[in-house]
């Protein structure tokens, strides 16, 4: 084939391809794909093709571009599944698997662009492709998608887009959309080991780089802030804060813990009893294993003690019959107020909890974080020893992201009434977002309220789970973007499919991917559905950053003044390494 014009806006090296084309169109339908029968001169084989490949179609008016989804094995003659023909001589074999046996390939196709003519019968692509409404003609060559496709498609690496891993089997970049990725509420899900957290930090550093918005980072095992451990290559993978130390805040529950590895923090979260809420007891209902009789009951003692001092007050009880005649005064079953008062004994051994500060500890830290976060930093909160307690991970997210959307949520009316300006773009990342999301809370907590909001006050979510079946199903319902790694529960690869366009053929593609360093990306951030090899998060990986400084980066707190760009790349590598 011979390439076309390049028709306006599009860049000058792309081309239709002139490569052989792994088969025909000759069947299909728009809601279930198309098929394609593998090229029948015996160069294409089933074999050759993976599911979740990039293939493009070239129609006679439009160019298509779609994945594949299923690989079949078919025949003209049914009598071979039961009298199988000998292909001891290879020219037989040939003969059959090119004619009488044959494979098909299912490929659903997301986007389309027409073809125009030139006056020579040549051929070109013009304007951008949007989605699919129509499919191929019968007869339609298929081939495999070309670098310039996957450009065409996803963008080339620049200050909007970060390339986030290549497609299948192809050396190309594919790109996340930043300005888009932060408008809505981010999900990354996958089984434990297959990748979340590298994954994770990927879409932090874009995030950064890009500097479309800040984000608050409630790190549960110190993974985020100064780096974490990659167990498959038994090495230590750098952080954030090491990756860009001027640009990044680090905040720590466990200071002692802190010091032991030998990091520095900015500050130390420290809060007071009377800064805890009966809505933060509401959400650590199932690690604390209350009944809602007894949850409930912290309403009824907020009202007799006071906002501020009922948790205090409740805890300096020392049981029995002070418990009794409380339960009485209020109301409320004894046993349940007994086991209310039992359970929130356990949060006593918090260090960082001060029953003497019943007030504006946590408004500090809230304050401290919003002044970071206005900088255009980004908040990393270690939680060190304290990790693996998912009450305290559930108690101190909750509370100061109560708090920082409250702020917000001021500052932004400000704004509307010409107060003020408008507050920079946050993202919020928690672990273990079904304990925050499930269904019996997701409509009270804050993080519920955040993900319905779709940015109205700046704020949105990246939300990391292997469960997202266990996830309020309206609350996925408002991910803009979504990136799965493997699944293995057949509920969860349908919840994390959920209102994607082609759930179901995406099904076979998602069950198919590796264990590790593979996500099927779709969502607001990209124009359609691919999967991913994701990028590599090593040595390669830092040096990349510091040879692509982020957006807005000027002379850094604690640069040497006067240093030249190359200066400081060759003091930034030295000490990275």
């Amino acid at each position: 084939m011979t390439n076309g014009p390049v028709t306006k806006g599009l860049d000058s090296d792309f081309s239709l391809p002139e490569e052989k084309p792994l088969g025909l169109v000759v069947g299909g339908s728009l809601s279930h794909g198309v098929e394609v029968r593998l090229d029948t001169g015996g160069r294409t084989s089933v074999e050759d093709l993976k599911a979740g490949s990039f293939v493009t179609i070239r129609g006679a008016k439009h160019r298509f571009f779609g994945v594949v989804t299923d690989l079949t094995l078919n025949s003209s003659d049914p009598r071979l599944k039961h009298q199988p023909p000998s292909v001891d001589d290879p020219f037989t074999a040939e003969v059959v698997s090119g004619s009488v046996a044959y494979g098909t390939a299912s490929v659903l196709p997301h986007l389309t662009m027409p073809l125009v003519l030139d006056g020579s019968d040549k051929s070109s692509v013009a304007e951008a492709p949007v989605a699919a409404k129509t499919i191929p003609s019968h007869f339609s060559p298929a081939y495999p998608a070309s670098k310039q496709d996957v450009e065409m498609v996803f963008g080339r690496e620049d200050e909007q887009h970060f390339w986030v891993g290549t497609p299948l089997d192809m050396d190309a970049k594919v790109c996340l959309n930043l300005e888009e990725l932060v408008k809505r509420s981010i999900g990354v899900f996958g089984k434990s080991g297959t990748g979340k957290t590298f994954l994770t930090r990927l879409l932090l550093v874009g995030i950064l780089q890009g500097n479309q918005a800040s984000s608050l980072i409630f790190d549960m095992h110190s993974e985020y802030g100064w780096g974490g451990q990659d167990t498959d290559r038994n090495t230590t993978v750098k952080g954030l804060k090491q990756l860009f130390p001027a640009r990044v805040a680090t905040f720590t529950l466990d200071e002692e813990q802190a010091r032991r590895r030998g990091v520095s923090t900015d500050e130390v979260v420290r809060i007071g009893y009377g800064e805890i809420e009966p809505e933060d007891v509401q959400l650590l209902r199932e690690t604390l294993n209350l009944s809602e009789v007894a949850a409930d009951a912290a309403y009824n003692l907020q009202q007799k003690f006071g906002q501020r001092n009922w948790l205090a007050s409740f805890l300096s009880l020392d049981g029995g019959t002070q418990l009794n005649e409380l339960a009485g005064e209020l109301g409320v079953n004894s046993a349940a107020l007994g086991a209310l008062h039992n359970r929130l004994r356990r949060i006593q051994r918090y260090r960082f909890l001060e029953e003497r500060s019943q007030s504006g500890a946590a408004d500090d830290v809230t304050e401290k974080i919003i002044q970071h976060l206005e900088r255009g930093n980004h908040v990393v909160l270690e939680f060190g020893g304290y990790g693996n307690d998912l009450t305290a991970y559930i108690l101190v997210s909750n509370l100061l992201s109560r708090r920082i959307h409250e702020r917000y949520v001021a500052l932004t009316d400000a704004a509307e009434g010409n107060r003020g300006k408008k507050p920079r773009p946050l993202v919020i990342v928690i672990e273990e977002a079904h304990k925050f999301l499930h269904p019996g809370v997701a409509s009270q907590t804050i993080f519920g309220i955040i993900a319905r909001e779709l940015r109205k006050y700046s704020v949105t979510l990246m939300v990391i789970d292997q469960r997202p079946s266990a996830i309020d199903q309206e609350v996925m319902s408002q991910l803009g973007t979504r990136l799965v790694c493997l699944l293995d529960n057949d509920r969860d690869v349908e919840a994390a499919l959920s209102g994607a366009p082609g759930s179901r053929q995406l099904k076979e593609v998602l069950s198919r991917l590796e264990p590790k360093q593979q996500a099927l990306l779709f969502g607001h951030a990209l124009p359609m559905p691919v999967v991913v090899h994701t990028r590599s998060y090593d040595e390669d990986f830092y040096a990349q950053i510091y040879q692509k400084p982020a957006v807005g980066d000027g002379h850094q707190a604690g640069e040497p003044p006067g240093e030249t760009p190359r200066e400081r790349l060759e003091r930034q590598i030295n000490e990275l390494f």
